[in-house]
Formats: C-alpha cells, sequence, structure tokens
C-alpha cells in the first residue's frame, strides 16, 4: 500500500487497517513523503508506521523532479519487494508515478477512487492526467460511486474490473468523529468558538487557485469579513509560498480571520463539525462536508465529484469574488437556504468501503480453504 499525501494516508489508513487483520495478506506500507509533515501527521493518527520511507519531497519540487525522483526510487524497491499488487489512492504524482513504476515491472495494481472525471486536463491539474493514467494501468478500479463507475465505462473498461466500494475518507471519518467527537481544535488554533459565534471554515490551495483566483478568493473573504463581524473565519493555511504569502498579506490584519498553521485531521475534523458553512477547493473536503451535514461551497469552476453538487449539499462557486460574496452571504442570511444544503445526504459511502476493497483482493489472493477427508 503506497502512500504521499495526508489524503492518501487517510483514504488508505482503513484499507491498510482491513488489510493488516487479514492472515492471508502480508501488507506492507510504503510512503512517498511527497508532502512529508502532513503525511506523518496522518499516518500517527491512524498508528500506521511505513515499512519504506523514500522521504522524496524536497523544497519548492516541481512536477518534473518529483516524479524523476519518484520513478528512480520506486522501481528498486519494488524489485525488491516483489509484491503480488499494489494499491494506490487518488489523482497524485504519487499515484501516478507508482502506476507506471508497477506497469514496467508488471504487477497488478488496484486504484482506490478510481474513475473520478471532470473531463478537462487542465482543471483541477496535474491531478485529472494522474488518475487517468493511473486508471488506463490499474488492474481493479475500487470506485466510489456509481457515476465514476460510469466514467470508467463511458472509456471503454470492463464492468467485472469496476467494484462501487463508496468512498472510503468516510471511513476514516467516521472512525475520528467516532473516537474525539468534539476535540477542542478551536481553542488550540485561536479560533475559540462559544456556541452563539457562527464560522465560516475555508481551505484553499489548489495549484490552479494560485495567483489571480486566489487573490480573488480572498477578497471575498475581505468583504465577507467586514460585513460579519460576529462570524469567525477560520482559515488554516497551507505553507507552499503561492498560498501563504498571498493569504497573509491580504487577511492577515482583519480581526474576525483567523490563519492558523495546517490542521492536523483530528482538529480538521473538529473544526468541519464546528462550521457553520465550509468553502473549499479541496476534492476530500466535498466528500467529508456532505456526510457531517455542512454546506460547502465549492472554489472551483469543475469538480470531478459532481454527486453533491447534483443532491444539493454542495454548490461550485468558482473564484469570481462576486459570487463567492453573494453564495456564502446568502447562506449566512437565509435560514433556509442552509437548512436546504445541511440537511442533505452524503452521497460517498456507509463507511464500509475499505472491506468492499477488502474482499475483492481476498477473492483473488487468499488460499481456498483447505477440505479435509478429501
Amino acid at each position: 500500500c503506497v502512500v504521499g499525501t495526508r489524503p492518501e494516508a487517510i483514504k488508505m489508513a482503513p484499507v491498510i487497517r482491513a488489510l493488516k487483520a487479514e492472515p492471508w495478506a502480508d501488507t506492507r506500507v510504503l510512503a512517498t513523503a511527497q508532502h512529508r509533515d502532513t503525511l506523518d501527521q496522518a499516518l500517527r493518527l491512524f498508528h500506521i508506521t511505513p515499512d519504506i520511507d523514500l522521504d522524496i519531497m524536497r523544497p519548492n519540487q516541481s512536477l518534473p523532479s518529483l516524479t524523476a525522483r519518484l520513478l528512480e526510487a520506486l522501481s528498486p524497491v519494488l524489485r525488491a519487494e516483489k509484491p503480488d499488487a499494489v494499491l494506490t489512492q487518488g489523482d497524485t504524482a504519487t499515484v501516478m508515478t507508482v502506476a507506471l513504476a508497477c506497469f514496467y515491472q508488471r504487477i497488478p495494481i488496484g486504484h482506490v477512487e478510481s474513475g473520478l472525471r471532470t473531463g478537462d486536463t487542465a482543471n483541477p491539474f496535474p491531478e485529472e492526467i494522474n488518475r487517468i493514467v493511473a486508471d488506463q494501468l490499474a488492474r481493479w478500479h475500487f470506485v466510489p460511486t456509481e457515476s465514476a463507475r460510469r466514467n470508467l465505462l463511458r472509456e471503454g473498461f470492463t464492468d467485472a474490473d469496476i467494484v462501487v466500494t463508496g468512498n472510503t475518507v468516510i471511513d476514516a471519518l467516521l472512525d475520528v468523529v467516532g473516537k474525539n467527537p468534539r476535540p477542542a481544535a478551536g481553542d488550540k488554533h485561536s479560533g475559540a468558538q462559544d456556541a452563539k459565534r457562527r464560522t465560516v471554515l475555508i481551505t484553499a490551495h489548489r495549484r490552479e487557485s494560485f495567483g489571480a483566483p486566489l487573490r480573488n478568493i480572498c477578497r471575498a473573504l475581505v468583504r465577507l469579513s467586514r460585513a460579519n463581524p460576529q462570524t469567525l473565519f477560520l482559515y488554516p493555511v497551507h505553507p507552499n509560498p503561492n498560498v501563504e504569502n498571498i493569504v497573509r498579506k491580504i487577511l492577515g490584519a482583519l480581526p474576525n480571520v483567523s490563519l492558523s498553521e495546517p490542521l492536523d485531521y483530528a482538529d480538521f475534523v473538529a473544526a468541519m463539525q464546528d462550521a457553520h458553512i465550509i468553502l473549499t477547493d479541496s476534492g476530500g473536503v466535498q466528500e467529508e462536508a456532505p456526510a457531517l451535514a455542512k454546506p460547502v461551497l465549492v472554489l472551483r469552476d469543475k469538480t470531478e465529484r459532481p454527486e453533491a453538487v447534483a443532491a444539493g449539499v454542495a454548490k461550485l462557486v468558482g473564484s469570481d469574488t462576486e459570487r463567492i460574496v453573494m453564495e456564502t452571504q446568502k447562506l449566512l442570511d437565509d435560514e433556509a437556504a442552509w437548512r436546504a444544503m445541511a440537511e442533505g445526504a452524503s452521497p460517498y459511502g456507509d463507511g464500509r468501503a475499505a472491506g468492499r476493497i477488502v474482499a475483492t483482493l481476498r477473492a483473488r489472493f487468499a488460499p481456498a480453504e483447505r477440505k479435509f477427508g478429501t
């Protein structure tokens, strides 16, 4: 099982845990550490210790250099390990490179969260191409929804190789909520909230948001914070200079905007639980927020997760300042509009996705039951 970033670790943790409970499976965890610190946070939370750690991250790494280092580092490890199968999750450079490295050595791979598509190779960039490449090379496609399954069928994949599992992030989310239903994240990260103060939680850090889109998002937050002085705007800021420099310059002086360091996953789940509204360009948050009954405004023009939009629990608002202000203010002012989004159902699973993935692998790899007397 390969993980490289925090979202991969979170979404693979239930699968790793379920595989380690299987007597037929010798489960090994490889960390590429494409993102070092945030990956380590998630691994600690789920008590996962990698068997192999490539420690690949470098300051200000570019996509070409990252991809080249990953491919060079993965190949000898795969030759030494000789795995019967490799599991990878999502749409990062780690995922695409693992798929390619396994293809070169004819090792079958299972792609967890397969089949997501926007139909636009520039949005999200480079994730759309990463997941297309991983799907083309995968042996098993573990798709989170029927919509993802239909995407693969339209592209010519065989239905027998596709398993609808739900999204493993719901498994992980429910596990964290069950263990820590209300951690004191607000106090720890300067976002202390009492019951009368509403919170808007913001995450915006995607590559396609860099530059003008992020400035437009921040300008919207300036207007919203000034128009709603009793509302707290909590923004855990990604350390990437393309994000941090803009966000802190535009929002740093506003009294009701709390700019924190990135939250570890347990604290971030608590922040989502406390939020009245969530604004995000993250893929995972689009899945998590509906499961917590939180309205989510998506700071992107396109999404590979259309199910939440179709269910009315998420809305695409892009990075246009006026649109962000209008849609957020509506949810702050109009209780009926807020409730219509907050009371919808989550379309991303029942928390048992990992079990379905393991069942597929068990059917392929577990030794046949011994029949005595024959």
